[in-house]
This record gives C-alpha cells, structure tokens and sequence, in this order.
C-alpha cells in the first residue's frame, strides 16, 4: 500500500486534540494536515461554543476547501467533529461515513429504539424521561434507573439514581449550566430535525435499567459496507463507582464473545446504514449468564484506544481512520512488530472537591520521561469552578491520564506503581485506588466479576 503522498491533497482533520493531535503527529511524513474546531475543554478556546453553529461551520469549511487543497476530511470527535466530518464529506463527494448514520448512533434514544427492532436480546429496557430539565420528574417511574442525556459525551450527566428525590435533584440546574447544557446539544438538534426526524428532540434524558456486569469496547471499521472487528478493550472502574479507572488491552474476553459482540454490531450498523468509518460498541457481557448488553455505538474511532492497539497488535488505529478517510481499505495496511504484551490507560481522579491534587512539576515530568520512555502523560488541569462542574456532572474530577506498555498484565501493574510514585498519585487499581476515593487502606481487590474472564 502506497501511503498518501503530499503533492496528493492535504487531509482536514476537525477537533484536533488531545489523543487525536498525538495520533494524526505520528503520520506527518505521510500526510499533509490541517486541523479546525476548537478544544471544549481549554479556555478561551472553548469560547467558540458561544457562538458554534454546526451549518455555518461547515458551509465555511466547504468554501475554503478546494482553495486549501483538501481531498479528506477525518474527525475522531464525539461532540462536534464526527458529525461536522459526514456533512462536508458529503458534500464535497469525499469518503465518508453517511451523515443519518452519524446521528442514528449518537441520538441514543433513537439508537435503543433501532436496537430493540433489529437485535432485541442486546438490547436494555429504557424510556424516554419525559419533563425538561428542572420540570417534576413523572410518577410511576421504576428505580433504581441509569439516567443519561440523549445526545452527550465523555459520561456527562450519566449517573444512576436510586429514587425520584435523586432523579429530581439530577435534573436541576442553573442558569449558566442549563446555558451550557443546551449550546452543546442545538448544533446536533439542528441537524436532527432536517436529517433525522423520526428520532425526536435530543433535548431530552433517556432512562435505562442499571446493569451489574464487566463492560467492553468492540472497536472496528466498516469498509464498502463490510464490518470488521479490530478488537475488544477492557473498562475497568473505580470500585462502587461508574467512573473509569482504566482500559485494557488485551481484554481477556473470549472470542466466541467477540464474534457475538460483532453480530449484534453488524445488525445495528446495517440498519442504520454505516456503510464506512470507524466505530466504537460499549457494551456489557455477564461472563455467568453470556448475556451481553449494549450500551451505546460510537460512530468514531475511540482515539484512546489507539496506542494500546500499537503497543500490542502493531496496528494504528489514527492510520487506519486515515485510509478510510482516503477511500482505502484499513485492513491492507502492515502491521509492525510489537512492543508489549499488554497496554492499558490509566485514568486518576478524586471523587471529592476536598481531596487535594498535585499536579506535575516539571523535574516530575522529566523523571517520567527518563524512566519510562514508552509513556504518555496527558494533564487536564482545571480552575475551582470546572472542578466543581466535573463533580456535580461526572461524579468525579478526571486530573491526568497515563499510557504504559508491560510485558504482561503484572508487570504492566508493577510499571504502573512506579510511574505513579514519580507523581504521588493512587496507582488506578482497586486497592492502590483506596486513597483516591476517601476509603480505608485495606481496601477489597477488583470485583471478581471484573477478573472472571481473564486469563
């Protein structure tokens, strides 16, 4: 496979930052880029959120992109960027991932209703919250639920809810949330309600049945309308919690598993008409019933993941969502040797706004670097206020993300105390994890359930 050469157009990739800025930087000498969008997560970039509007984004994207020399477009961003790359691909007659489907698997609501006609067994019981945000929540409603936005990312607002008291109290919000709240919904809205009308406002929550079980990642790429699995990660959380401890790699999920998550990932995606892209299945698997669950599709690479892929298997997920991008099949591309025998993400956070964080000091950085040469270190330091957002949506303040590659899953761990130390943070497992959620030092192991089907 001839890699794209500069003198054959420029690539466009939209939101470019965190784990994608890394990724796409790998393939520079491959490919000429150029980046748009804003990072939600940094002032003052994420001022631009006052005045986004997803049509005009585009309609200025379109003009400027024959000028500009672009021939793709790639974006691996949940909020904006997936849909924002489909309506210019479109557009301008470029491979791309059809826009209905884009919005199919982010409305999630709609999704679930798709779900329970094509393959019911995967899906959960749910409904539709009926009441705005700060309206009295409906009577008659069964708890405990797991309440979630209809159009979000990153868990925003995802919590579950033991009662209506705790239901009501979730949905109330002040003027500047409800503010900010409703900016990040109405460039998708917008596009629904031309695009997708059937699926219904998504200024709305959406209720599902809670479910007790080891969750997953099916990662994958459709490509001329053939969908294939590239692999399964772990999520492993914090223990009592729905936060994310860390992601693993290889999972330890059997295959005949793996081949089922894959159906019920065909049987969805064809209905909605994915006919190319990447995509992403959360899903649940109870290792003693075999029962597996669906938690939502992502209609984008998970670019989190993608380092673990490298360390393990040699493959690139950035470049395969290149390839794509170019009208190529992904699974041509070489692989190269790889570097570890597991890999995961490690996620810190604390669970209270009076638990203190230090962040990295600069000899810390450097120290890192010397001793772990394979590492990635990514820092999301936040103002007071953020914080206290991040709590009251999250459940938890996210301050830092560490990559490693081991040899095996214990010496992954051993690695994984030592990088910490460096910082003094909680190393992310269950009983190193104790300090970070204000618990006892002789905290339990992981949840069996987590380890039952590893190797």
């Amino acid at each position: 496979m001839t890699p794209a050469a500069r003198d054959c157009g420029r690539t466009l990739v939209l939101f470019n930052y965190d784990w994608d800025q890394t990724g796409f930087a790998r393939w520079q000498d491959h490919f000429s880029f150029d980046s748009e969008g804003f990072d939600l997560f940094s002032f003052p970039s994420n001022a631009r959120l006052v005045w986004f509007n997803m049509q005009r984004f585009v309609d200025r994207l379109e003009r400027r992109a024959r000028r500009a020399g672009w021939k793709a477009v790639v974006s691996n961003h949940e909020q904006f960027g997936a849909l924002a790359a489909a309506l210019l691909a479109e557009r301008m007659g470029w491979p791309g991932t059809p826009v209905e489907a884009i919005l199919a698997c982010q409305h999630k609501l709609y999704a679930r209703q798709v779900l329970e006609q094509v393959c019911p067994g995967a899906n959960i019981p749910f409904a539709s919250l009926e009441a705005a945000y700060g309206e009295p929540v409906p009577e008659g409603l069964t708890y405990p639920a797991f309440v979630k936005p209809v159009k979000a990312a990153f868990s925003v607002l995802a919590a579950n809810v033991p009662d209506r008291d705790a239901l009501q109290a979730h949905t109330r919000f002040g003027a500047w949330e409800l503010w900010v709240i409703r900016h990040l919904v109405e460039p998708f809205e917008q596009i629904v309600r031309k695009r997708l009308p059937q699926a219904g406002t998504a200024h709305r929550l959406l209720l599902e049945q809670p479910v007790k079980a080891p969750q997953y990642n099916l990662d994958g790429y459709v490509f001329d309308g053939a969908v294939h699995e590239i692999g399964v990660v772990q999520a492993v959380m914090y223990p009592g919690t729905d936060a994310f401890m860390r992601f693993e790699y290889p999972s330890g999920l059997q295959k005949p598993v793996h081949a089922q998550a894959l159906e019920v990932a065909r049987k969805f995606l064809t209905a909605v008409g994915f006919t190319n892209g990447m995509f992403n299945m959360e899903f649940f698997h109870d290792p003693a019933s075999g029962k597996l669950s669906v938690i939502e599709f992502n209609p984008r690479m998970a670019p989190q993941f993608s380092d673990l892929y490298q360390r393990v298997e040699g493959i690139d997920l950035h470049r395969m969502a290149l390839e794509l991008a170019w009208g190529r099949d992904p699974g041509l591309l070489p692989r190269a040797n790889p570097v570890a025998g597991a890999a995961s993400s490690f996620v810190y956070r604390i669970f209270s706004p009076d638990t203190a964080v230090c962040m990295p000091e600069q000899q810390q950085r450097e120290t890192f670097a010397q001793d772990f040469p394979d590492g990635m270190l990514l820092e999301f330091p936040k103002p007071r206020g953020s914080m206290q957002r991040d709590f009251k949506w999250l459940g938890s303040y996210r301050y830092a993300i560490i990559h490693l590659g081991g040899a095996d899953k214990k010496h992954l761990r051993r690695r994984c105390e030592q990088a910490s130390a460096i910082f003094g943070w909680p190393a992310p497992y269950a009983d190193a994890a104790a300090e970070a959620l204000g618990q006892a030092t002789s905290a339990s192991p992981e949840p069996l359930y987590t380890l039952a089907s590893s190797p």
